[in-house]
């Protein structure tokens, strides 16, 4: 039996074939038939990534890294801590990171997974282009600016098997972080944006309790090691001993200590376990501004929330214009959950969260537990028909649909 990463979703795919190069892919989709689907690190929370047939492995197909004009060139299933690692050494650097270095250039980009930071876009905005295996085992490529490029970009897995991304990159930087504790609800719902612009990329880790928002994570670019930093955030105070995720040990370094973007943007090491482990995932997107009003709502809910959490973090993200983003079309505040192993639990709450969000249109991660169908999803995603068309046309046969697409609108039911 093959799970997830964090051992909460059980693989039902009859076949998992490991690839280990290009040739594997293109061989199992023209050697085969019926539906197809690609595996990346396992990261997500649901059966986005099975299917009643074939589950491609794409760990092994990692590296093949090459330089071009402003980007580099990378294998679908390269962790981006490697891909990081690659190009710190010669000098160069990503916009920004997940959490989690852990996870795939090609399972991140096509769930729309996003770090942090109010002028960062979601990490599939550094894609310029996108080569991929369509139903008949042929390669097939598309870039930015292309017709189906913004369609594609966040693709889910709905219409083929990337192989590999073009992936923009900029000099490299330094960054440090730091936290700040003590600031109050009041304080931060009349001035978020003080909150998540006091860095270039901002975590609030919260439970969802009274006395404040609990820990604020500012992750600053610096020029020099001696760059001054605020003593107070609002009502709150820097915390020279902060450990805002205490129980885990494998966290990135904190209290202000210069170092490589790459080894400070993430949450986690990548030489260690990733988040909590034993765990599920939900996370949703609001407009941020609805964002004061959406996080009183969950405010109301803290005790229902809190027996089931091990922590909340609120993130921001840049708008798109890709049609799957989570901020497509609007700047977003992410409201994320990282629950304890409890599906009955998680399951009963899930519900109480997405109607009270509701109200301000909320979008669902695409990997990550929710409770959305085909109509609300297409109340908060106008181009989903549009998308949707796409990957008909481009996979008449729906090799590579599954029963999650269908059910939330990305393909045809059949």
């Amino acid at each position: 039996m093959t799970r997830n990463w964090a051992g909460t979703y059980d693989y039902t795919a009859p076949r998992i074939v490991p690839v280990w190069s290009e040739a594997d892919v293109l061989r199992e989709l023209a050697g085969t038939e019926g539906r197809v689907h690609a595996l990346g690190t396992r990261h997500s929370f649901t059966d986005l990534p099975d299917t009643t047939g074939a589950l491609l492995d794409l760990a092994g197909l990692e590296g093949g890294f090459a330089l071009g004009d402003g980007t580099v060139r990378v294998a679908a299933g390269t962790r981006y801590g490697v891909l990081a690692a690659w190009l710190d050494e010669r000098g160069l650097a990503l916009h920004n990171l997940g959490s989690l270095p852990h996870i795939s250039v090609a399972g991140a980009t096509a769930t729309g997974t996003h770090g942090s930071g109010d002028r960062n876009g979601v990490l599939t905005t550094a894609v310029r282009g996108i080569r991929f295996a369509d139903a008949d085992g042929e390669v097939r490529e598309v870039r930015r600016g292309d017709a189906d490029f913004d369609a594609l970009a966040v693709g889910l897995g709905a219409y083929g098997v990337v192989l590999s991304l073009d992936i923009e990159t900029q000099p490299s930087y330094r960054v440090r972080q730091d936290v700040y504790r003590g600031v109050s609800w009041d304080a931060a719902l009349a001035a978020l944006d003080e909150v998540t612009g006091a860095g270039y990329s901002v975590s609030v880790f919260t439970r969802w309790e009274e006395a404040s928002i609990g820990w604020v994570w500012v992750k600053s670019r610096i020029d020099a090691d001696d760059q001054p930093v605020p003593a107070a955030l609002l009502d709150g105070v820097l915390d020279v001993d902060a450990e805002p995720l205490g129980e885990l040990a494998d966290v990135t370094e904190l209290r202000g200590v210069p170092g490589p973007w790459m080894l400070r943007l993430p949450h986690f090491r990548l030489d260690g376990t990733p988040s909590f482990g034993d765990e599920i995932q939900s996370e949703y997107f609001v407009a941020r501004a609805h964002a004061p009003g959406a996080l009183r709502a969950m405010r109301e809910l803290g005790d229902a929330i809190r027996p089931l959490l091990f922590v909340s973090e609120l993130r921001t993200a840049a708008a798109d214009e890709l049609w799957l983003s989570p901020a497509s079309g609007q700047d977003v505040v992410a409201i994320h959950f990282t629950w304890r192993n409890d599906p009955t639990g998680v399951a009963a709450v899930l519900p109480r969260i997405e109607e009270a969000l509701r109200p301000f249109g909320a979008r669902p991660h695409w990997g990550k537990r929710h409770g959305f169908d085909r109509a609300a999803i297409e109340r908060v995603h106008p181009k989903l028909a549009d998308a949707r068309a796409v990957y008909e046309r481009l996979d008449p046969r729906g090799r590579f649909s599954n029963g999650h697409l269908e059910r939330v609108g990305l393909r045809e039911e059949r």
